[in-house]
């Protein structure tokens, strides 16, 4: 069967065999463009493979940014998995840079149908039957939203029930959110606002059938890992916290967020790896996630150590540091992530330094909050330097001694 014959089988929605899938993915390599990758993808969704799809399509995506129907393939394989939100950002990109297509706002009717969202799905659907009144998905979607009628709200919890609840499991949990007269706002992780209709949300919540305590924690879940600027799930928290080491100092500008007391007053924090900003871990997300402490500092740590940062020789003069490419009895870890205070307390770090650097005790700097700089204890004059070194606002200030895998402070430079 030519390769167009079995696209036009892929876009009508029917399964392929074995062979004409392989066909398809033989001709897809060697072609290299987005559109016979895309069909692959539509051909894996056809076949309940949507996770297999998803990969693919945020492979092509990476390389066609503004491809419409990779954006659009993407959002479908999201809707196959019931991820209603994560579906709304390709949709969305799809429909901006192909205004005339009807395809992205079928889909989007999709996630509000399924979220009760009855006037924004009539309104979707409106738009594509008035450029075309045949069109049958929407039609038959429609329809479906006329059908569809919210739970009988006379009795049992009241929408004020609902609102309060929800909002007693938002503050438990830290999310930062803002009620308005109809609505919550939640404060995204990676910036921005998410505005929810509350009225929808206790209608869904109804139609589900859930009682009151069932029906918010599942949401307070959700809200929980948009606010953290995640993809859903404790496995995808789990993959990408990471320790940060702070003073006490920082308790107080961290109210809410998961903490465990570290060596000499110091304190490990838990943030998620981000190329942009640090997100520190809310208490209220574990509890939502059904995750421990345990766990979590557990998978930070395994973490980290996936993450080294290379000991690097660095030259110290007037204050100015940089590179070198000879020893100089300074070194530093140097990742730039905010980590790196962390890691001088690894193992693997610590065997890294040995062997660069040469046996501990180690003095330790970690005034600045990209990169720790260390010497030996019995070098005199690279210890004199980083004694005059001053701690930028967000590092940790003081002398520090490592040894044994202990780091412990000193009264004051002894050099």
């Amino acid at each position: 069967m030519s390769v167009e014959r079995i696209q036009s089988k892929v876009w009508s929605g029917e399964r392929l065999t074995d062979d004409e899938l392989n066909e398809l993915t033989a001709a897809a390599q060697r072609e290299g463009g987005p559109t016979l990758r895309t069909t692959v993808a539509q051909a894996l969704i056809n076949a309940d493979h949507p996770r297999q799809a998803i990969s693919l399509l945020l492979a092509v995506r990476r390389d066609f940014p503004k491809e419409a129907q990779v954006h659009l393939a993407l959002g479908r394989a999201l809707i196959s998995l019931e991820k209603w939100t994560e579906a709304e950002e390709p949709l969305k990109r799809a429909l901006e840079l192909n205004p005339a297509d009807p395809e992205p706002l079928k889909a989007l009717a999709t996630v509000a149908l399924r979220r009760a969202e009855w006037s924004r799905a009539k309104e979707l659907l409106q738009q594509v039957l008035r450029k075309d009144p045949f069109d049958s998905e929407a039609q038959l979607l429609f329809s479906e939203v006329e059908a569809a009628q919210p739970a009988d709200l006379a009795h049992g919890p009241s929408l004020e029930d609902f609102t309060h609840a929800l909002s007693e499991v938002l503050k438990a949990q830290s999310t930062p959110f803002l009620l308005q007269k109809d609505a919550v706002l939640i404060r995204l992780g990676r910036g921005g606002v998410a505005r929810f209709d509350l009225d929808s949300l206790f209608r869904e919540a109804r139609r589900t059938g859930q009682d009151l305590d069932g029906a918010v924690a599942l949401i307070g879940r959700d809200f929980a890992e948009r606010s953290l600027g995640l993809p859903p799930g404790k496995l995808q928290l789990l993959s990408k916290v990471l320790p940060v080491l702070r003073d006490s100092s920082f308790l107080e500008r961290a109210t809410g967020t998961v903490r465990r007391e570290g060596p000499a007053g110091l304190w490990f924090f838990y943030a998620v790896e981000d190329p942009e900003v640090v997100l520190y871990v809310p208490e209220g997300v574990l509890s939502a996630m059904r995750v421990d402490l345990e766990q979590l500092d557990t998978a930070a740590w395994k973490n980290l150590e996936a993450h080294p940062a290379e000991v690097r020789a660095i030259e110290l003069e007037q204050g100015a540091l940089r590179l070198s490419a000879t020893p100089t009895g300074l070194w530093a870890l140097a990742h730039g992530d905010g980590h790196d205070g962390a890691r001088v307390l690894t193992p693997s770090h610590q065997a890294a330094l040995e062997k660069a650097a040469g046996p501990g005790p180690w003095r330790v700097y970690l005034g600045l909050r990209e990169l720790v700089l260390l010497c030996r204890e019995s070098d005199t004059a690279s210890a004199k330097k980083l004694e005059g070194l001053e701690s930028a606002r967000e590092g940790i200030g003081g002398a520090w001694r490592l040894f044994e895998g202990r780091l412990s402070p000193l009264p004051e430079w002894d050099v």
